[in-house]
This record gives C-alpha cells, structure tokens and sequence, in this order.
C-alpha cells in the first residue's frame, strides 16, 4: 500500500495558507487491509476510513463513471489496482487534483501546481460536465480564492454553462444547494459565488428570487448603480466586511428581493417591496430547507430596513413598535446583525462604500434607552400585569420622546 496526501491539504500547503484539514488516498490497499490495521469504515457508496489516532480521512483509490442525470448516477469502482493518477483524474478542479508522497514529492499530472501560479480554477477533465455540485464547488471555490487574485478558466465557464442548458443543474436537490451556500456565505468573497453561478446561468435555476432582480432599476438618487442585482451584490460585499456571520450575508443577499416583483409600470420605484420580500424570503428558506435563525433575520432585514434607514424622522411609537416587533429586547443580538445588514445596505451603492451610518447608533441607543426603563415594586404594587405593560410602555416612550428630541432632524 502507498498513502499520499490529497486535495486541500496539498492545495492550501502550496499557496501558504493554512491547513484546515487533511484527506489522503491509499493505493493498492483493500477493505481488509485497513480494518487490519485498526481505519474504521464511514464511508457507504464508497470506502472512506477514520485513522485510528488522528481521525483523519484515508480512502481507497477508486474511479467513478457516470450512470444516470444528477449528482447521485454514479457507479464507483475501487480496487487495489486502481492507480493514482487514475483517482486523481476523477477530481473536479487541477488544483485539487494534486498529491504528495511520504516523502515529499508532488505528483501532478494535470498542471495543478502551474495554475496555482497563475490563479487560475480549472476543470481536470470534460468529466467535471457529470456532477452538477461541482459547479456549486467551483462557485464557492471562486469565492474563497477571488481576493487572491484566482479566475475562473474560459473554458471551464462555456462548460458550466453548457452543463445548465442540458439541465444538469435542474438534478440538484435543494439540501445539496444550501449545503453548498452555507459554505460561500462564510467565505472571504460571498459575492462572487453568485456572480459565479450567474455567469453559468446556474443562479437562474437554483435561486431564481436573487436572478431576477438584474436589470431592474432603481432611483438613481438613491442608488447611482440603478441595477438592483448589482446593488445587491455591492450589499453583500459590504456585509462580508462588517461581519464574518453567514447570517447576516445572507440577510443582506435578500434585503431587497421584493423589487424582483414590482411591475415596471412602476419602475424605478418599488413601493412596498419590503413586504413582498417577507412572503418571498419565507417561500425561499422553506424550499431550501434553510434554518429558522437565517430565515427570522433575513425577514426581519427585509421588513425594516427602510424604517431604520428613517430613523431620524420615526415617531417614538413608531421606534418602540420596531424594537418590539424585532423582539430587540429579548434578541438584542440579532437585533445587532440586523443593525448590520442596514449598514450594508446604505454602504452597498456606488460611492458610498465608506459612508457613515450614525442610524444604527441610533437605534443602539434606542434599544439601551427602553431596557433601562423599569418599574420598582412600589409602583408595580396594587397592578395587574395589564396595567404594568401600560406603565411600562408609557415610560419607554417618555425615554424615547427624549432621545428623539436630540437627533438630527433629517436621516443622512
């Protein structure tokens, strides 16, 4: 048996980064041999052993051919005579197709290392065209490597595309998706995943609520970009710079998904696009099987972000209702992250990239104002607990008529 270091390990090792985890590949072993030597067997369609002490992941070499559409027609064959090489071809991009012996040689036979050099994300083989994730892969792997400078080949691109039109991408189930962009939305540059996936006409097919906002115009007042998917974009960009929450990127991905509804008899404007992006929001989260904590906030960025965006001109009841309809003061964390995705949102058009945003101090102040505010037994003594929530919201209100009164009179 030959053991030898695969995929990301290899990869990351090569570029400097650090090393999240390691996979290796054993050649010319069999079942026996690693449960002989102490490997337990996780894996199901195919051989994938736990190390004994490192809990790392050892699989046999094996070859894969494709059997039926989608992700889940392959017949896998491992064997002790299954070369490298032959294994190595089986991976989707040539930097992941890589390895490195005990010793320390780096076998390549795909020019992996040279696109390393030249940043550059490649498929290994017309084979990549069988397994439609893999477009979700070389999307979140462009969004991973976009600010080292790496590009996606040419041709890799036409293949992608062609991979949508043959309805490859219709195979893919929602789980597998979300799986997919979980991971993105956590990387360095999430919105290059769903450039990526637009470019190959994939976004279309797999969250066709974000596809359909391009192209649609907004006030160039207010949004010199105009396009409401490139705003979109500039939003998500500027999320990921204030916050490394996957949450919060993913409110800020669908702040704005209402305006894909509005009739263009009423372009530019979007009247009640807030609202409608509530109901869309919900039916997305509930086809993708996305978590509840994605799905609260991304509504909640939705439903208000244009109240917090007013902040200097709100009502103090109208500030109390939003606090207590975000749950804000049992929930001040998420009530933060929201916070955070309406910076985003101010900061996400064109030349405003560094704009200040003095409204979500604001509404800190605001939440810091009513949690201050209680009733000592004294004052609670002889009430029921109706006529204490109306005291208690009559002295949040005072405290928030004062506050009021020292803001600027105009939202920036």
């Amino acid at each position: 048996m030959e053991t030898y270091l695969v995929g990301g390990a290899v990869r990351d090792g090569l570029l400097g980064l650090p090393i999240r985890e390691r996979d290796w590949v054993v050649v010319g072993g069999t079942l026996a041999d690693m449960k002989i030597l102490g490997f337990r067997q996780v894996g199901k369609d195919f051989p994938v052993f736990l190390h004994p002490e490192t809990h790392e992941e050892y699989a046999l070499a094996r070859t894969e051919r494709k059997t039926a559409p989608g992700y889940h027609g392959f017949e896998t064959r491992f064997s002790p005579d299954v070369s490298l090489e032959e294994d190595l071809l089986r991976r989707d991009l040539t930097i992941n197709a890589i390895a490195q012996s005990s010793s320390g040689e780096l076998i390549d036979p795909h020019g992996g290392i040279q696109d390393l050099s030249d940043r550059i994300l490649r498929h290994v083989s017309p084979a990549f065209a069988e397994d439609p994730v893999r477009i979700l892969r070389l999307a979140r792997f462009a969004a991973r490597f976009a600010r080292l400078g790496f590009t996606i080949a040419p041709e890799t691109l036409v293949l992608m595309r062609s991979m949508t039109v043959a309805g490859e991408v219709n195979a893919l189930v929602a789980e597998r998706v979300w799986a997919e962009t979980a991971k993105a939305l956590a990387e360095p540059s999430p919105a290059i995943y769903f450039q990526t996936l637009r470019e190959c006409a994939a976004l279309a097919v797999v969250f066709p609520e974000i596809d359909r906002l391009y192209g649609v115009p907004q006030p160039e007042r207010w949004h010199p970009e105009i396009d409401t998917g490139l705003h979109v974009n500039l939003v998500l960009t500027a999320a990921a710079a204030l916050s490394t929450e996957p949450r919060v990127r993913f409110a800020a991905l669908l702040h704005d998904v209402g305006k894909g509804t509005t009739p263009p008899s009423e372009w530019p404007k979007h009247h009640g696009h807030e609202q409608r992006g509530v109901k869309i929001i919900e039916n997305l989260c509930a086809r993708m099987r996305v978590p509840n904590d994605f799905r609260d906030l991304a509504v909640m960025a939705s439903r208000d972000h244009g109240n917090v965006h007013r902040a200097m001109e709100l009502r103090a009841d109208t500030i109390l209702g939003l606090l207590e309809r975000c749950d804000a003061l049992r929930r001040s964390e998420r009530f933060h992250e929201f916070l955070l995705t309406c910076i985003a949102d101010a900061r996400g058009r064109t030349g405003f990239e560094n704009a200040e945003y003095p409204q979500a101090a604001f509404f800190r102040n605001a939440l810091e104002a009513v949690r201050a505010v209680v009733l000592d037994p004294q004052e609670r003594s002889g009430l029921d607990g109706a006529s204490i929530g109306r005291l208690l919201g009559q002295r949040r209100l005072q405290a928030l008529d004062s506050l009021c009164r020292d803001r600027p009179t105009k939202s920036p």
